[in-house]
């Protein structure tokens, strides 16, 4: 549980602070003085504070009122104490040893309101009851895992007098912590944790294929070792299936392991138990690249080097970044050379992904250099072939980007009859180099793949998505689908798990499993592309607004930052999973456009649809 403070102003009685400067960090200390009766009372917003800003509470003062209790006790659960010591002051003994504050995090739209509820034997009551009210906005589980949640939330909060001091404490409470969402934002951030694809057998020159892991830790109290205790447990529930983890059942940090932090030479030591003392050193390897992985993403210049211990000290392995990137490939660190568009001629056409000056050129092959007009088109990861769907909608045509190539027969028809809304979607490559599309023909919608971009077209399973399929954007690592679907004139984003059943000499049969939408807040979602491991950016309106551009997160967080300038009539978007390249987008004003960081969008050409990044 825990309280959104507003020491700016609003809404509530005043909190009082003490402010104290030591150990290169700013603490601040507050405890709200609250009435013991009377109405609604509402638990008011903190602004963010910097970085380097750290937050602690107040323990109950002597001969403090049940409703300062509560309210201090949801004071102190947005602090920075690292094991919520101050917190659990506010309990009696046998409330301290029940209370689990790590077994879920509940977020609300603004901080918890708290209101007395009962208070027995009238004026000399030994006992008070609090209900905490609020509305739903996510929750975050045992294993860090963030999902939106909606709702009423409602919980009650008992208090009793100690018969020896008679001061007032907490004795039942609900497990875990609530906060308001500014509170969240300011207390946590979002982390991706990395394990390895599993069932896909990918064309990377023996290289394992990374999945980002997104999880949420506490800034201020030790991100990397809670970080580190995640990933040795093991991926997310969502994500179990289809990923596995290099390090043995059962792995933990060595006992007495309190905290883990880069030495001068950028290293980190990683002392393990017993579970891993036999592994040998391809595994370790696999085990050490997981945390480069991970501690890439959670500093901003990453880790340098990882050394793993067994149990008695001694040295399992040492695994430098540069030797990680040779044993997986991770996403944000693929290059593409080119984005790509339809021009005027409706040929598929190029520009340097640098943003240099270039104009565009035909791609090299019959999709740029022949007669085939396209409306839409996909390029492979590598950037050896390509994909199109013909004007009308109806035909999908697959082509190497090599000079003079020829291009055959359509690989894929659609029966639809509506040439805008009815045929096939922009189709979209993952990384083994099969090619995803949806047929989006009433009569017999599907959602179908082309293993290498050829053969006969498998249709993949999707038993719990509930409507039809306008937009397809495969990740990197071949396990996450990204999805528009319509359903009841609304279109969602929703993110899908792809699972492969595998037999020897048969096709695979594919499934896209418990997806879930990202994006609740929109109820028209018009385009999408992975922009980053565990990043989407989002064009879309919610109901009764304008279109808007965000980022979203794959687990249905927003990331902390500024979201894309505005752009007016946004058609179609695109972005790398290399979030150092720029955005590209259609615009029916400006035609292709394209954002830098930390610059406006700018003008390619005004003839240009359908812009795509390989992938």
């Amino acid at each position: 549980m825990g309280a959104d403070r507003d020491r700016r102003g609003g809404r509530g009685r005043p909190v009082r602070a003490g402010v104290y400067v030591g150990c290169g960090a700013l603490l601040l200390v507050g405890c709200a003085s609250m009435p013991d009766s009377g109405g609604l009372s509402g638990v008011e917003s903190t602004p963010r504070q910097d970085a380097q800003v750290r937050v602690f509470a107040k323990a109950p003062r002597q001969d403090a009122s049940p409703a300062e209790i509560v309210q201090g006790f949801l004071e102190a659960l947005t602090s920075d104490d690292p094991d919520y010591q101050t917190a659990r002051q506010y309990l009696t003994a046998s409330a301290r040893k029940a209370w689990n504050p790590n077994q879920t995090t509940t977020v609300l739209a603004e901080g918890p309101n708290h209101e007395s509820v009962r208070a027995g034997d009238g004026e000399g009551a030994h006992e008070f009851l609090y209900r905490l009210g609020g509305t739903k906005v996510a929750t975050v589980d045992k294993q860090h895992a963030y999902a939106p949640d909606s709702g009423p939330y409602s919980r009650m909060v008992h208090l009793t007098q100690l018969k020896k001091t008679k001061e007032w404490r907490i004795d039942g409470l609900p497990q875990g912590v609530v906060m308001g969402r500014s509170d969240f934002q300011r207390n946590y951030k979002s982390v991706n944790k990395y394990y390895f694809a599993s069932n896909v057998s990918q064309e990377t020159g023996g290289q394992l294929e990374t999945v980002a892991d997104p999880v949420y830790v506490r800034k201020q109290v030790d991100p990397m070792t809670q970080v580190v205790r995640a990933l040795l447990k093991g991926p997310t529930s969502w994500l179990d299936q289809v990923v596995g983890s290099s390090f043995p059942s059962g792995t933990e940090l060595k006992t007495g392991v309190k905290s883990l932090s880069p030495d001068d030479r950028n290293r980190v030591t990683v002392p393990l138990n017993e579970k891993a003392d036999h592994v040998g050193q391809g595994q370790c390897s696999k085990m050490a690249a997981q945390l480069l992985f991970t501690f890439k993403d959670l500093t901003p210049t990453g880790v340098d080097e990882v050394e793993l211990q067994k149990s008695d000290g001694s040295q399992l392995c040492v695994l430098t970044e540069v030797q990680a990137e040779g044993i997986a490939s991770n996403g944000t660190e693929r290059h593409a050379d080119y984005q790509y568009f339809i021009d005027g001629k409706q040929r598929l056409v190029r520009l340097p992904s640098s943003g240099s000056d270039k104009k565009p050129e035909p791609v090299p092959g019959a999709l740029g250099e022949g007669d085939k007009k396209l409306r839409a088109a996909a390029v492979s990861r590598d950037e050896s072939s390509a994909a199109g769907v013909s004007t009308d909608g109806t035909s999908l045509y697959v082509g190497s980007l090599v000079s003079g190539g020829s291009l055959g027969e359509a690989v894929l028809h659609s029966q639809g009859k509506s040439a805008d809304d009815d045929r096939l979607t922009t189709p979209s490559w993952d990384g083994r180099g099969d090619l995803w599309v949806a047929d989006r023909d009433p009569k017999n919608p599907r959602l179908l793949l082309l293993q290498k971009g050829a053969g006969d077209p498998l249709v993949v399973q999707t038993p719990n998505l509930n409507g039809r399929i306008e937009a397809v954007r495969v990740a990197a690592d071949g396990v996450r689908i990204a999805l528009i679907v319509e359903k009841d004139g609304k279109s969602s984003l929703q993110i899908g798990r792809i699972e492969r059943d595998t037999k020897s000499g048969e096709p695979p049969a594919v499934s896209i499993m418990d997806p879930r939408s990202v994006a609740p807040q929109l109820e028209e979602v018009t385009a999408m592309s992975w922009a980053g491991d565990s990043r989407l950016v989002v064009v879309g309106r919610e109901q009764g607004g304008v279109q808007q551009m965000r980022y979203v997160q794959v687990d249905g967080s927003t990331p902390v930052g500024t979201a894309p300038s505005a752009l007016t009539g946004v058609k179609e978007i695109t972005a790398s999973e290399d979030e150092r390249l720029p955005l590209v987008a259609h615009s029916e004003e400006d035609g292709i456009v394209r954002l830098s960081s930390g610059e406006q969008w700018q003008k390619v050409v005004r003839d240009g649809t359908a812009p795509v990044y390989p992938g």
